[in-house]
């Protein structure tokens, strides 16, 4: 009996020590944050529809109590309106975000700290979106206290973004940002495409849009051909016209595509490293699969 209870323990360890993250018991020297005086303090933008709880729930998620100092603002469906066309004042805003500037060059860091409540959005989605409005060089966190699409994060991100800046956004670059991000998601949903492959598409797609400068419209289409060929994608005709339309919005925006480029490609590169060699890599998931198989039958064997 007491050979059984002792190799039930080893194997209850065997398993939690390979589940369980490491953890350091070294001292946290970390110095505290300081406040960045040429760029200025994070801004937090809070749907107007939080109740009181959730906005609270909001605020641990985004580590709002561990800034040293943290500017709050509200965006809503008033707010909606400012940034794209023909849209519903009486709109519900759940979607938050905290926005934090970065230096002329650094890009954009996305993340998603309630990856279970955005459903729809994901932070390459919403990178492509924000640098599409004009938004650029910002560290951006997204949180919601429950399930929400994560569409009107966008609207806040605009709002606090020309808060902490002093600009302000081209309304016809905010509304065709939202058209994107509605495509985007409107790919990954209902035509069943992948969502990293969905924030590829369309990267890859603006990429090529900045380098060659397509003139008309049916340059963009074959652009827009190329690319879901090239990614093996097949999208029904109305989706196929409907990324078409957005791509020659896109192309038609008063944009500096040189600059554009260079940034696309960070875009790319972060979709490439996040999803594409664990991806593509089928021989890792099968010594995963094969690993976990064998720790099967060896705790099994302990107890015939």
């Amino acid at each position: 009996m007491k050979k059984t209870w002792m190799k039930i323990l080893t194997a209850t360890m065997l398993v939690f020590g390979v589940m369980a993250p490491a953890t350091s018991f070294a001292a946290d020297n970390t110095p505290p944050k300081a406040i960045d005086e040429k760029l200025g303090v994070p801004i937090v933008v809070y749907g107007a529809n939080l109740s009181e709880a959730e906005k609270e729930s909001v605020k641990k998620s985004l580590k709002v109590d561990e800034e040293p100092e943290i500017e709050e603002i509200t965006v809503s469906g008033q707010d909606l309106v400012k940034y794209i066309k023909d849209s519903n004042s009486s709109s519900r805003m759940y979607s938050s975000a905290k926005i934090t500037r970065k230096n002329a060059g650094e890009g954009l860091v996305i993340e998603i700290v309630t990856p279970s409540n955005i459903t729809q959005v994901t932070s390459e989605m919403y990178a492509n979106a924000m640098l599409t409005a004009g938004i650029e060089d910002a560290t951006v966190q997204v949180a919601a206290p429950k399930a929400v699409t994560g569409h009107s994060a966008l609207v806040g991100i605009y709002k606090a973004y020309e808060v902490t800046t002093g600009e302000k956004l081209d309304i016809d670059r905010t509304d065709v940002a939202n058209e994107e991000l509605s495509v985007a998601t409107t790919l990954a949903q209902s035509a069943g495409v992948d969502d990293a492959k969905v924030a590829q598409l369309l990267t890859e797609i603006k990429k090529q849009i900045a380098e060659s400068k397509p003139a008309t419209r049916e340059d963009v289409e074959q652009i827009v051909q190329e690319q879901l060929n090239k990614l093996e994608i097949n999208l029904s005709e109305q989706d196929r016209q409907l990324l078409v339309d957005l791509m020659d919005k896109i192309s038609k925006l008063d944009i500096d595509f040189s600059k554009w480029s260079e940034q696309l490609d960070d875009i790319s590169n972060t979709i490439k490293e996040k999803f594409g060699a664990l991806m593509e890599d089928e021989g890792f998931w099968a010594s995963v699969k094969n690993f976990f198989a064998n720790l099967k039958d060896t705790i099994s064997s302990w107890f015939n």
